[in-house]
This record gives structure tokens, sequence and C-alpha cells, in this order.
């Protein structure tokens, strides 16, 4: 299991996290992260749509968290701060609320730091999902989590970056088995069946950057709900989760997955019928 101590950072390569905050109009970003970013356009042009079409996926799902009186949120691989991050989404919705940002890019670990700069409200810890009990443990010494109370897991548009090998499943099976009921999922994830061709070539163009990608099927992504009761409309695409009549900008081509899931009083009454792989499974069952 790789280490949850952050590596050094890396320029030569372009990364994801810098590549996203490209797509956001971020300044947080070099060069050869301009230019994967720009291929990545090239191919499929509705990937930064996509990315404002997640940060607005995040607003309403906190803001259900919070409506719901949830006032702790764990994001796992945060990436580089960017205005309406988690803490200030759920600060529109309670002034009691407390985040605690994880991630293991050093990059990342400082301008998080450096622009979250909330004492009492906002830590940020190193950490590795694919090691989940030392980033628990962090989230809750250093970073005052009470995980006697409801928590609210953030994973937007993270997992996608771990393998099958890495076993997503397991890892978010493991952080909400910490969790008490009442907790919630918040997740969003690339999709491999919405629009084939682009998510394939997208992938392809990120094998030459810092982490590949990994587009997952609906009841691939529906399985990491296991043992959670879905929030209607349960895993659909990110721009129509609870979107009312906001205005969906290329919806039908936005090739990614969200939704929310609660943890039940008693785990296990409602499961994904469908396999992690190679399933068969209609979306519905996930729902």
């Amino acid at each position: 299991m790789p280490s949850a101590r952050p590596s050094r950072i890396r320029t030569e390569f372009p990364h994801p996290a810098r590549m996203y905050d490209y797509y956001l109009g971020g300044k947080n970003n070099f060069a050869v992260d301009r230019g994967a970013a720009e291929a990545v356009l090239a191919l499929a042009p509705e990937v930064r749509s996509m990315a404002f079409a997640n940060r607005a996926f995040l607003r309403r799902a906190v803001s259900f968290a919070t409506g719901f009186g949830i006032r702790q949120f764990l994001d796992i691989g945060v990436g580089l701060p960017a205005a309406g991050d988690t803490y200030e989404c759920a600060l529109l919705g309670t002034k009691q609320a407390r985040a605690v940002y994880v991630d293991r890019d050093p990059m990342v670990l400082a301008h998080a730091r450096a622009l979250s700069a909330r004492p009492g409200r906002v830590c940020v810890v190193d950490g590795d999902l694919r090691n989940p009990g030392p980033l628990l443990e962090r989230a809750a010494e250093r970073g005052g989590l009470d995980f006697d109370r409801p928590v609210a897991v953030v994973l937007t548009a993270v997992l996608h970056y771990l393998s099958d090998a890495d076993d997503p499943w397991s890892a978010v099976s493991e952080v909400m088995a910490a969790t008490r009921p009442g907790s919630m999922l918040l997740l969003s994830h690339a999709a491999a069946d919405l629009c084939p061709e682009a998510a394939r070539k997208t992938a392809a163009t990120y094998r030459q950057s810092a982490a590949r990608l990994f587009p997952r099927t609906a009841p691939e992504v529906g399985a990491l709900f296991t043992g959670l009761s879905p929030v209607e409309p349960g895993v659909v695409p990110v721009a129509s989760w609870r979107a009312g009549r906001l205005p969906r900008v290329h919806a039908e081509r936005q090739w990614m997955y969200a939704g929310v899931g609660v943890k039940p009083p008693s785990t296990g009454r409602w499961q994904c019928s469908g396999a992690r792989h190679g399933t068969t499974t209609s979306r519905s069952s996930c729902l």
C-alpha cells in the first residue's frame, strides 16, 4: 500500500489537480499543465463545462447536507483551492461548519493551508485514500472531527484517479464504516458509458500526466454507495442531480456521474445489485 506521506513537488509532468485548476480558470498551474489540459479540451471540449458542473454539484450537495443538520465535512482529494470550496458552501447553511481537507500532493497541501487559513474551522492534513486508517486518525486528531457525530464525506472528481487494483470500493467502505448513522457520502466520478469515445480518448491523454484516469460505468459508480441509502434522484449525470431549473450547459455531453448516499441506522438495508466489474446490471438497480 502506498505511503500516505506526500511526495515531492513534480513540475515536469502535468498534474490532474493543476489541470483541473486550469479548467476552472485558476492560476495555480504551470505550462506543462496548461498544455496537457488544452490537449484534453481539443479532444473533449466539454471537460471544462464538466469541471464547472462538478463545482455546482458540490454546492448543491453540501447545501443538502447542511439542511439535514450535518456540520462536519471531510473533503478527501480536495485539490487546489478555488472559490466556493466545501467550507464556504457549508457556511451558507450553517455558521457552525467545520471542514477537514485531505490531499497527498505537497503543492496542493501548501496552497490549501495558505488559502484556507480559517483557524478552528478548517484544517488541512496529508493523507492517501488508498490507506484510509491513518487518514481518518489525522482527521480526528489534527482536524478535530468528531466521528461520534454525523460527517459528510466529500469525494468529488477524485475516485476516478484510483485504478481497480487500488480498490476504491473498499476504501470508500472503510471510510464510511468509521462514520456514525446519519453521515453522508457526496460523490462524483467520471463516466465510462455516457460518452464512451470521449471518455476513452481523455483517459488516454491522462496517461501522460502524474495520475491516470479511470472512468467507470453507472453500476460501478453505484457500487461505491453500497450500504448507504441513496438520496433521490440517485446516481445521475452530474448536471442533473437536484439541479431544478438551473441551466445545464451541454448537459448531454457531461460524462460524469454524481450522487449522495446516507448511512442508515442499520447498514445493509440497501445494496447495489451490480457487481463491481464487467456487470450488465441496469443503472436503475443502483438508484
